[in-house]
């Protein structure tokens, strides 16, 4: 695995990158974090793929975008651009939250060829619930000398990754803290986007890999029913983040899919899952 930068309109984006040979695959976090979450699914990936795993402007060591204004499809363009600058073609998007809504618009202005999407939790949200969201999961947070601003990180990530481990929560609250005053500019373009008719645009495949209990997964069907080629597969017993919790699975599907979409132009309904661990895959 190395990493680097590649310019931007906004400074330059951070990247990872595995993979001697063979079909690109793209990689967008969540926020507020960056690539290093993907790190246990690239080990898995081997030599098989190439990979680019992107810090999300503004987040990990990517240079921020000009303000907190910033949309999710201005996000998007840049990093589709910066793939396509480092040379990557007939890709792959695959994207987890706010990764997700990236991967959908990168797919649909990327100029170099796109052969699937792979999505982790779709923030399909009604009106309600964009507005509460907007409002209040990512609140305004200070540093201070009473050292609140780490309390705060620990009890969030307790409360919104059930079940973490401590690797988990060190990751997470370090990456969080790093760009605290920034940290909900992505969230809080995700809640202003809506990724529904981008979705249902897309004409390439779409495999929804998703942990049972992620905390999107009731929005799974919904994006089932969008897209127009699609298939869902659910790791079972997971409460969130499949890429952490079972990296080897959700990397044994993800190639099992860039394989198949790479390999011919047939559509997610002729892709079938891997066969790893007791996967439930629903229609």
């Amino acid at each position: 695995m190395q990493a680097g930068y590649v310019d931007g309109p906004w400074g330059q984006v951070h990247y990872r990158t595995s993979g001697a040979s063979g079909p690109w695959v793209v990689l967008f976090h969540e926020s507020p974090l960056s690539s290093v979450v993907w790190e246990k699914v690239m080990n898995h990936l081997g030599d098989e793929v190439r990979v680019l795993a992107f810090d999300t402007p503004g987040y990990g060591a990517s240079a921020p975008p000009p303000g907190p204004a910033t949309e999710i499809p201005e996000y998007a363009a840049v990093l589709a651009a910066a793939t396509e600058a480092l040379g990557a073609t007939d890709v792959v998007f695959c994207g987890l939250h706010t990764g997700a809504s990236l991967a959908i618009e990168a797919a649909r202005v990327f100029t170099a060829g796109c052969r699937g999407v792979v999505l982790s939790g779709v923030a399909l949200y009604d009106d309600e619930e964009r507005a509460e969201h907007l409002s209040s999961w990512a609140p305004d947070v200070v540093k201070d000398l009473d050292g609140s601003q780490f309390e705060w990180a620990l009890a969030r990530y307790r409360r919104i990754w059930p079940g973490l481990d401590e690797e988990m929560l060190h990751l997470a609250v370090l990456e969080a803290l790093r760009v605290l005053p920034r940290y909900h500019w992505g969230y809080r373009a995700a809640f202003r986007h809506d990724p529904a008719e981008p979705l249902a645009s897309l004409d390439v495949p779409v495999l929804l890999l998703d942990a049972e209990f992620d905390l999107l997964a009731d929005k799974d069907e919904k994006a089932l029913a969008l897209a127009k080629d699609a298939r869902l597969v659910v790791l079972p017993g997971l409460h969130g983040q499949p890429h952490l919790r079972a990296p080897q699975d959700y990397a044994a599907h993800l190639a099992a899919f860039v394989r198949e979409v790479s390999a011919s132009d047939v559509g997610a309904s002729d892709v079938g899952a891997s066969d790893v661990g007791a996967c439930e895959v629903v229609r």
